[in-house]
């Protein structure tokens, strides 16, 4: 009977490729406006880490993350990226060196994926044949098979498949920098969960310096290494890792932004990498004899097997009443949420909740690496609960 195995990858320990963005005292005051948007704004961002700015909508995280690339001119203030004085340099140089991803993808509807990605190396004035490698290098990167998405228009591209060629684009001159401005906001929970999983994949890899704009709070916890909570003017609330802000907010207004369910959200502190996989699930792909199949969960005391296809990528799960008839081509039932080693607890139990059972947990290409069962986040859950009532007894 084909068995699960479960996936071994160690933590990517690559190095940085990022580098340190400091903003002193940065202001941005709009002609007609009586107050600044941005009002001082002053921080340390660290090299090769996600730091997540976050905060509700016209607050001016948007506005202070633009000011790095000069899509918003600072009215005073300084900025230096690597040491390098930001205000200083042409602002069209500048936006070539720092890759820029947007909600929507923000992609050319008239050329094609490979144009649309190559658009920074043509204007660097890469060769073809240079950049033709570097576009067909980044869509793999992202989970795109070049053969089959460098010709495609973005039209006849999904919703997180435009996204991913967004990331690609922003990648695709291997800037130091990445800023995000809500990339994943426009797309259902599923993709967008996958999505940042992607990314987390991509950081591991790539460690570039990347600013991250969200209101979502849940999605700050999950993707950074810093998160800075922003009020009024982007009046910096708190500054620290989402451990720090989620143990200890700095004052009324930040718990309120945490909002309920601060024990839940610790689930977003922990990876599935963290936990034991149950890797003796039961697997069949679709050419084996139903018959077969069925014998095999009967000796095993089986009652659910994991159709798979040639490349051990999951399809559906089917009971063993299910396995009959002469094909297992169409039985069971399409399994829909599945995560990664990248993905959350939080995300597993979400998963778990809409599959109705365990969750499939894949590796890079998309093979079954095993599952999550709901006693396992169930028990990682009365631990963390053990230990938050162990730190504050009252």
């Amino acid at each position: 009977m084909a068995e699960v195995v479960a996936g071994t990858t160690a933590e990517t320990t690559a190095e940085t490729t990022g580098v340190e963005i400091q903003l002193e005292d940065v202001t941005k005051r709009f002609p007609g406006q009586r107050g600044a948007a941005v009002d001082a704004f002053t921080m340390t961002i660290n090299p090769g880490k996600i730091t997540i700015f976050v905060g509700p909508s016209g607050c001016g995280k948007t506005t202070t993350m633009r000011m790095i690339n000069r899509l918003i001119e600072p009215t005073s203030g300084r900025i230096t990226i690597g040491g390098e004085d930001a205000l200083s340099l042409d602002p069209d140089d500048l936006r070539r060196r720092i890759g820029y991803a947007i909600q929507q993808a923000g992609l050319f509807p008239h050329l094609t994926v490979a144009q649309n990605v190559g658009v920074v190396p043509g204007l660097l004035g890469w060769d073809k044949a240079r950049a033709r490698a570097r576009v067909e290098e980044m869509l793999g990167l992202v989970g795109l098979a070049p053969g089959e998405f460098l010709h495609r228009f973005p039209r006849q591209l999904s919703g997180g498949q435009q996204q991913r060629v967004g990331v690609a684009r922003a990648l695709a001159a291997d800037p130091p920098v990445l800023l995000m401005d809500e990339p994943f906001g426009a797309v259902d929970p599923i993709t967008r969960g996958n999505l940042q999983d992607e990314l987390m994949r991509l950081q591991a890899e790539l460690r570039k310096t990347i600013v991250f704009v969200t209101h979502d709070f849940d999605e700050a916890v999950k993707l950074g290494d810093r998160i800075a909570v922003l009020g009024d003017r982007s009046t910096i609330l708190q500054y620290d890792t989402p451990e720090a802000i989620l143990a200890n907010p700095a004052d009324d207004t930040v718990a309120g932004f945490v909002g309920a369910g601060a024990s839940l959200k610790q689930l977003s502190l922990l990876r599935v990498r963290d936990i034991e996989l149950n890797t003796d699930t039961a697997t069949a792909t679709e050419d084996e004899s139903p018959a077969d199949v069925r014998k095999r969960l009967e000796d095993a005391g089986r009652k659910y097997v994991l159709i798979v296809d040639d490349q051990r990528r999951p399809l559906r799960w089917a009971h063993s009443r299910q396995v009959a008839g002469d094909s297992l081509a169409a039985v069971g039932t399409p399994v829909g949420d599945k995560v990664t080693r990248q993905s959350t607890l939080r995300d597993a139990l979400e998963a778990i909740l809409t599959e109705g059972g365990n969750a499939v947990v894949t590796g890079g290409r998309g093979e079954v690496l095993g599952t999550v069962q709901l006693e396992t986040v169930v028990t990682k859950i009365r631990e963390l609960r053990d230990e938050h009532r162990e730190e504050s007894p009252s």
